[in-house]
């Protein structure tokens, strides 16, 4: 089951990770269905002959077989769909043996546990009877495994891995430097020092489009794009943090543009570069960006643990940009727009109610590759108009809101109008930061059961337990493909801008040399 295909491409040593928890799922599964057949049966166990062991090791190598081919085979269909030319035959060869390591530890562990749990209920049985002291011992096990669990090793893996970005928070990416402009935070005059800003921010303000660039793209005279950001180190209070970016940007005349941007980073405080080089361009330099940085860890892993953080940079930023805009007078306000990609989009959502709120507030808005989890996400996307499926929905029409995986193609649905704010919506049907939630691992989901997305193979299914952790497994390689599939939002930031902005005098020729610009491997 667990060669069967995911969302993307799976070399050998993920698969044999996957093939070894679903194996160990499988035979925990088996045991306990054993114990309860035998209860009804009334007998005990019984050793296994000589034949069965036979049997058992013919059929595992004949199957083994088969789903070793199959899944070589729907490996290469993936990797055909997104255009992946990587094969690593070693790593192929070792599946087997990863797989079979992975589930010797695990039951390993599995049973070591049990063992704890008859001691614990041999030294219980000693002062309560012997059927309290099962019941007993079984909650004393469960609930030190999941301390040491989530206390000791996770707790630990977390607090040692931000130990460890946190440094690597201190560098500056090669090919950065501080800026000589006074229009960037870290510059001359800047209010957040450029120490304070961090790799990120670093590199978000040290780099990007300059006024020749985008005059050069334009063929008009255009102007320097403002760049505003506050690292971690600026003050640990995300308040305060984001009352620093703000200032920094009112300081180097953000509040002055015609297009004000207010992008949640990701993680580490990363900030696409496709997202904001786009957004400059379009807007002729006319622009401002201001982001800030709410944590050390690296996207996947803030994915995980720090989304309470997300939360609370994205309100904060966009409340405290708000503040000073909607005190503006109404003729010299900037376009307000607010961008976010994965856990970006996250803490972008949550400045908002829902629908309404968004069209109130901004002039536009654009997401790309949101979690499941996203609140407003999940609203739209639940409460999508019938017939249209999950991975393309329509909501109210379209009127506000409107999802696509291809902004080049159109956005559905495209024979009603689309008027006022928009909020557009980019997601990949490949891509599993969209699709993982804890749900898979017992229930199917409408994408599964639906008609497949024009990357995924129509051979995907859903199984319990299996599915969930081929999808897991995806997560940390989500950004391991080409453009256009899985997490990789590259070119299609110039279509969704160019669909949310609307700016005028640009040709589908000018569009497609941008998108060359943006992603010039493309």
């Amino acid at each position: 089951m667990s060669f069967t295909p995911s969302l993307l491409p799976r070399g050998g040593i993920l698969q044999g990770l996957v093939c070894g928890i679903s194996a160990a799922i499988g035979y925990g599964l088996g045991v306990i269905a054993a114990y309860v057949w035998r209860a009804f049966a009334d007998r005990d166990a019984r050793s296994p002959s000589r034949r069965s062991w036979l049997l058992l090791l013919v059929c595992t190598i004949v199957l083994f077989g088969v789903a070793f081919g199959l899944g070589q085979y729907w490996q290469h269909e993936i990797r055909r769909l997104m255009g992946v030319t990587d094969y690593n035959v070693l790593t192929t060869i070792a599946c087997p043996f990863v797989a079979v390591l992975v589930f010797y530890l695990l039951l390993m562990a599995g049973r070591g546990l049990r063992r704890l749990y008859h001691g614990a209920a041999g030294l219980l049985g000693r002062w309560i009877g012997r059927r309290a002291a099962r019941v007993v011992g079984w909650l004393v096990v469960a609930g030190l495994a999941w301390s040491v669990f989530s206390g000791v090793l996770l707790g630990g893996f977390v607090n040692a891995a931000n130990e460890a970005f946190s440094l690597r928070d201190t560098e500056t990416p090669e090919g950065v430097h501080q800026p000589t402009s006074t229009l960037r935070s870290g510059g001359p005059g800047s209010l957040v020092p450029w120490d304070s800003l961090g790799r990120q921010g670093r590199a978000f303000t040290g780099s990007g489009p300059t006024a020749a660039d985008i005059g050069a793209f334009s063929h008009r005279t255009a102007q320097e794009p403002v760049r505003a950001y506050a690292g971690l180190s600026t003050s640990d209070d995300a308040e305060t943090r984001a009352a620093r970016a703000v200032a920094d940007l009112e300081r180097a005349g953000g509040f002055k543009r015609a297009n004000l941007l207010v992008t949640t980073t990701t993680g580490s405080g990363w900030v696409d570069p496709a997202a904001v080089d786009s957004f400059e361009y379009l807007g002729n330099g006319d622009s401002a960006t201001v982001a800030m940085q709410y944590s050390y860890l690296p996207s996947w892993l803030s994915y995980l643990v720090d989304q309470s953080k997300a939360r609370e940079a994205g309100r904060e930023l966009f409340d405290a940009v708000y503040d000073v805009w909607s005190k503006l007078p109404q003729d010299e306000r900037p376009q307000l727009f607010v961008a976010g990609e994965s856990l970006g989009s996250f803490g972008g959502e949550t400045a908002f109610s829902g629908e309404y709120d968004l069209r109130n507030r901004t002039a536009g808005t654009l997401f790309a590759g949101p979690p499941n989890f996203n609140t407003l996400f999940r609203e739209f996307s639940d409460q999508r108009d019938p017939g249209s499926p999950e991975i393309g929905p329509v909501y109210k029409e379209g009127r506000t809101v409107r999802f696509t995986d291809d902004p080049a193609a159109g956005m559905p649905p495209a024979d009603l109008p689309w008027d006022g704010t928009r909020v557009l919506y980019l997601m990949h049907p490949s891509d599993p930061i969209v699709w993982w939630s804890p749900n898979l691992a017992l229930s199917e989901p409408d994408w599964i059961g639906q008609a497949p997305g024009k990357d995924v193979l129509g051979a995907m299914v859903w199984m319990p337990f299996v599915t969930f952790w081929q999808v897991t497994a995806d997560l940390p390689f989500s950004t391991g493909v080409p453009d256009g599939h899985g997490h990789t939002y590259k070119a299609a930031y110039v279509d969704g801008w160019n669909a949310v902005m609307r700016p005028t005098g640009f040709t589908a020729q000018d569009l497609d040399r941008l998108r060359d610009i943006i992603r010039p491997e493309g």
